[in-house]
């Protein structure tokens, strides 16, 4: 443990995307102090847990993640930060080896809290804030990843779904300046990094609070005009982003872009109407379908990711299979399924029409099973065609992957000069793992691996 004469840090990231920028960007502000990062299973001054509070087990994880870096150094101190450690600061610093649980306010001013913290015996320190004083933006962007990064426009939410926490642990919605989006995009960019990933909490709002007022100085469809005019970028892919926030115009733009990628994912949740205003959801089943088929009509190839939830109170038999029944005839490209979970100090928890765990698990494998037979109707489409593929530095039994702009994974031999390259190939067949062969003689190069 020699090295532990310098100072050194550990970092581990639950949940989002906005997590990873963030992480990151904290990485950065201690590796500026003269910290030294390490690995989170080696020897550390001090390890770092960004938590995320969408998970159903926020505090089984947190507990394992703080396990782990006891493990590794039982002297180490552990900071706890992100979503859960601002609804339940009390509760994680009870936990055995936590020193110290930082709110929304406090988590980017870690440095003014490392100098005089020691190693608790008892209770971890909280600093947390009432959430509406996080009423701020700290700009971050995740550079981990040699081939994209997570660049932060957005953060909070004044949505009130029923079944949603993040406005209680990130606050109001707020935004970076378009100046800042842009000298960040560009700073990625000069670093060699191919792909950019605009995330948010709801970036779909994005120009609320940009100038530290409620007003809308600019919207989403500006901020997205003017990193089209970065050149230095190569692909902006838009993370997910409400239907009723996504218009034409945004849709268009990408379709004419150079660098914007076709590919968009948008929270459905619900195909029931009466479910989704149940969930206080700001559209209907119409107009999602009405946003899948623009982008349909002007991007014919372009990949649509759907979020959607099972077992919400009142989600009868019938309301699901009108879920079901809605995305089954929808022509989208994948999804990504969460089951319902309640969660204190929402309104959906105190709703009736509890539906059992066993069939929240029921409908979840179901459409599972959905999203696999869409992505590979999908896939099918895509064969033949000849697309740009970036590759990734993941070496993974000699075989490396990478994805086309509208993201079908693809995959090849591994060859270190690939990396962080973009290579336009033609997609030859699905394989049985669910990706896509761009060699000519793949299967036989798999038999020999």
């Amino acid at each position: 443990m020699e090295h532990l004469q310098l100072k050194t840090a550990a970092f581990h990231t639950l949940g989002c995307k906005l997590n990873f920028a963030e992480t990151s960007t904290i990485a950065r502000q201690l590796t500026g102090a003269g910290y030294t990062k390490v690995s989170f299973d080696e020897p550390a001054n001090v390890y770092i847990i960004n938590t995320c509070s969408v998970t159903e087990n926020a505090d089984r994880e947190c507990k394992f993640h703080v396990k782990r870096a006891m493990k590794a150094n039982p002297d180490g101190l552990v900071v706890i930060l992100g979503c859960y450690a601002q609804l339940k600061p009390e509760e994680i610093s009870e936990i055995t080896g936590v020193d110290l649980v930082l709110g929304a306010k406090e988590k980017f001013n870690i440095l003014s809290y490392l100098d005089d913290l020691q190693k608790s015996e008892s209770h971890g320190i909280i600093h947390s804030c009432e959430i509406d004083e996080a009423d701020f933006f700290i700009g971050s962007y995740s550079i981990g990843d040699r081939t994209r990064a997570f660049l932060k426009v957005q953060d909070g939410c004044d949505y009130k779904c029923t079944y949603c926490t993040i406005p209680l642990a990130r606050g109001i919605s707020r935004s970076d300046t378009i100046e800042s989006v842009v000298r960040n995009a560009t700073e990625i960019a000069q670093k060699g990094i191919r792909e950019i990933v605009l995330t948010g909490v709801n970036i779909g709002d994005y120009g609320k609070g940009e100038f530290g007022n409620k007003k809308h100085e600019h919207t989403f469809l500006d901020l997205i005009s003017e990193l089209d005019q970065v050149e230095r970028i190569e692909r902006i892919r838009i993370s997910s982003i409400e239907p009723n926030l996504l218009k034409n115009e945004s849709i268009e733009l990408v379709a004419k872009s150079k660098r914007f990628v076709p590919h968009f994912h948008i929270p459905l949740q619900s195909g029931s109407d009466d479910l989704l205003k149940q969930m206080k959801r700001r559209y209907m089943s119409g107009l999602y379908a009405d946003r899948v088929s623009k982008i349909r009509e002007v991007m014919p190839d372009s990949c649509i990711g759907v979020d959607v939830i099972v077992g919400f109170p009142g989600e009868t038999e019938e309301k699901f299979l009108e879920t079901y029944n809605f995305l089954n005839e929808l022509p989208i490209s994948y999804l990504h399924v969460f089951t319902y979970s309640e969660r204190e100090n929402t309104e959906a928890a105190e709703m009736d029409g509890v539906i059992p765990i066993p069939e929240r698990k029921r409908r979840n494998k179901m459409l599972r099973i959905l999203s696999e037979k869409k992505k590979m109707a999908f896939y099918q489409t895509q064969l033949g065609k000849t697309l740009p593929v970036l590759w990734e530095h993941e070496n993974k039994n000699g075989i490396m992957f990478g994805f086309t702009e509208n993201y079908v994974r693809v995959q090849k031999p591994f060859d270190e000069n690939s990396i962080n390259q973009i290579e336009t190939l033609k997609l030859k067949k699905i394989l049985t793992d669910g990706t896509v062969s761009v060699f000519p003689a793949f299967e036989e190069f798999l038999a020999k691996v």
